[in-house]
């Protein structure tokens, strides 16, 4: 009887039809193939036909390396600070006081409001307002200015994703160095900040990544960046694609090795994975 029942149904393979998971795989491999095809002959045809390799040359020193290790630099430091006022807001959003934890909210919200070009422009322009016309203490206030809307504006991300790991680390973890007599910022050091920068490790990690894209932006207030020497250079002779590739050349020269630390920090924080 069971036989004669299970005869009569469809079996899994039919009902499955053409979703089944080998014909899934491989049409997604054969997507993937022409995909890479189609972006790599692209890429080909763009090196071949339209880029001048002498330009190229020319162009490489002194613009791009100096726009290149200009970039380097801000993000370097933009990227350390942010990630220091960043666990600073982090704290600030998990705290039990309501003044800090208001505080730190608002700066969070204000900061991921509104654009980043707008808080260039706000500490660019409007903060030497605040002196007489010429008397500002500042003379190159542009990468300054960068570097400090940079931090602000990533800081807040940065403490929304500590925020987020810190939330994910069990209360019994708190209540057990509390137990053990430690005060609560020893508890906070020693025992829940570790474990919430393990769990917020990947959105920081993507976070810098996006931070080194965003100073594509600081073209707007002058700062001799990777996209001003582009924009120089495609003025000067009219060739778009030359200077293009220098300028993905450049940014992937960061972020790359970026993502490569990036994982390998994920890799070592892993700490219930195997080694």
């Amino acid at each position: 009887m069971a036989d004669s029942y299970s005869e009569g149904r469809p079996t899994d393979d039919y009902r499955e039809g053409f979703l089944n998971d080998k014909t899934l795989k491989r049409v997604g491999a054969i997507v993937a193939g022409l995909f890479t095809l189609a972006v790599g002959a692209f890429i080909a045809a763009i090196i071949f036909t339209q880029v001048d390799f002498e330009l190229l040359i020319e162009i490489i020193y002194p613009q791009f390396v100096f726009a290149y290790l200009r970039v380097l630099g801000i993000f370097l430091a933009g990227s350390v600070l942010s990630i220091i006022a960043g666990v600073i807001v982090g704290l600030g959003r998990v705290s039990k006081t309501r003044l800090t934890n208001t505080v730190a909210s608002g700066y969070v919200e204000f900061f991921r409001g509104t654009p980043l070009l707008f808080q260039l422009i706000v500490i660019y322009f409007g903060v030497p307002a605040f002196w007489p016309p010429g008397q500002f203490p500042i003379s190159n206030w542009a990468i300054p200015a960068a570097i400090i809307g940079l931090t602000l504006n990533h800081a807040a991300y940065v403490g929304e994703a500590i925020r987020g790991g810190i939330n994910a680390v069990p209360d019994g973890q708190m209540e057990a160095a509390r137990s053990l007599g430690m005060s609560y910022v020893q508890s906070m050091r020693e025992v829940v900040l570790p474990q919430a920068w393990r769990n917020s490790l990947a959105a920081i990690g993507n976070d810098q990544v996006i931070l080194v894209k965003d100073t594509s932006l600081l073209t707007v207030i002058a700062v001799p960046e990777l996209i001003s020497a582009f924009r120089n250079i495609n003025s000067a002779t009219f060739d778009p694609w030359t200077p293009i590739l220098l300028v993905a050349i450049a940014y992937l020269g960061i972020t790359l090795p970026l993502g490569r630390v990036v994982r390998y920090l994920e890799a070592r924080a892993d700490w219930g994975g195997d080694r």
